[in-house]
């Protein structure tokens, strides 16, 4: 088995075995595969569960391929950052059939309604504040992630502009949607710092075991920008689940979250940026949710899920309109 052989040679091992395991729940843009591996000889001797990383059959333009997301993995490992501990990268399509990546399993639960129907959970808020902040310390120059666009006018704009050429490739107009960039646009300002956003740093997309913390996941996004960015994305209506007055990621109140990345970043949030930056993320997250529905519409990659996420444009667009104060 070409993959067996892969990770003995990664591995430095003298053998190695592989029971093929199920696809993980989520994953609408990757797919994430449990393996479980057993090594003989080298330093991962012993029975291992393993994820194995690969794209799915059609991408978005924002989705990062997989090389960086691994160089952007292992940068954040190093810098403190609770992740799954990244292995080993291949980009050789023989072994599988396309490129992969291969990373730690972690032990817990990410389903964003499950973890919000416990209620408030003010220490995994405060722990995720913390988590952030070690991602915010993250700034450029970085050598291992050269690859990363640099600001071109400002993250804001930069952000306007792609978001506005992605609306330009879909077929239909999207006058809500472009009325929020435009007013996006006219509300800009320069970023104060720049760091190393997740851009996907929200509820579902971490692992929970026993209420604790076990893994920041799917760095696809991440980027040079505003560290408001961030705190928005986390805080923004749409990923709050089943809890959507708790306005910090359906877990708690925002200045528990707030209050504690501050304190570990050494930085003063701007409340007029998060409000600024969430409006962002609802126009954001229009698109892709426009982007994904496309892959189901135009028969790449058909599936119901892809289908659903499409319907939530109607929500999406009425959280823009209100936030810019157009409605109530």
């Amino acid at each position: 088995m070409a993959l067996a052989s892969f990770i003995r040679d990664a591995a430095g091992a003298d053998k190695v075995t592989i029971e093929d395991g199920n696809l993980l729940h989520g994953g609408a843009i990757q797919e994430n595969r449990l393996l479980t591996v057993t090594i003989s000889g080298g330093e991962l001797f012993g029975t291992q569960e393993i994820v194995l990383r690969s794209e799915a059959t059609a991408r978005i333009p924002e989705s990062r391929p997989l090389d960086q997301q691994f160089a952007i993995l292992k940068v954040a490992e190093a810098a403190g950052v609770t992740v799954p501990k990244p292995l080993w990268y291949c980009g050789d399509s023989a072994i599988i059939g396309k490129p992969f990546y291969l990373m730690k399993h972690l032990e817990g639960d990410a389903l964003g309604n499950r973890i919000t129907r416990v209620g408030e959970q003010p220490h995994l808020a405060a722990t995720l504040g913390q988590e952030l902040a070690r991602i915010h310390s993250i700034k450029p120059p970085q050598k291992d992630l050269e690859f990363l666009e640099t600001i071109s006018s400002s993250p804001a704009i930069d952000a306007i502009e792609k978001y506005r050429s992605y609306l330009d490739e879909l077929p239909e107009p999207h006058p809500v949607l472009e009325w929020t960039l435009r007013w996006l646009e006219n509300q800009s300002s320069d970023a104060r710092d720049i760091v190393l956003c997740h851009r996907d740093f929200r509820t579902g997309n971490y692992m929970v075991h026993e209420g604790a913390l076990t893994g920041v996941l799917d760095w696809e996004f991440a980027g040079w920008g505003d560290p408001h960015e961030d705190v928005a994305w986390f805080c923004a209506r749409c990923w709050r689940f089943s809890a959507p007055k708790l306005e910090a990621g359906g877990i708690a109140a925002r200045e528990v979250f707030y209050n504690a990345y501050e304190l570990a970043s050494g930085r003063k949030l701007e409340k007029e940026q998060i409000t600024y930056w969430e409006t962002m993320a609802h126009a954001r997250w229009a698109v892709i949710a426009l982007q994904q529905s496309m892959r189901h519409r135009s028969n790449e990659e058909p599936g119901l899920e892809l289908a659903l996420i499409g319907r939530r444009l109607a929500e999406l667009e009425f959280e823009c309109l209100r936030l810019t104060g157009v409605t109530k």
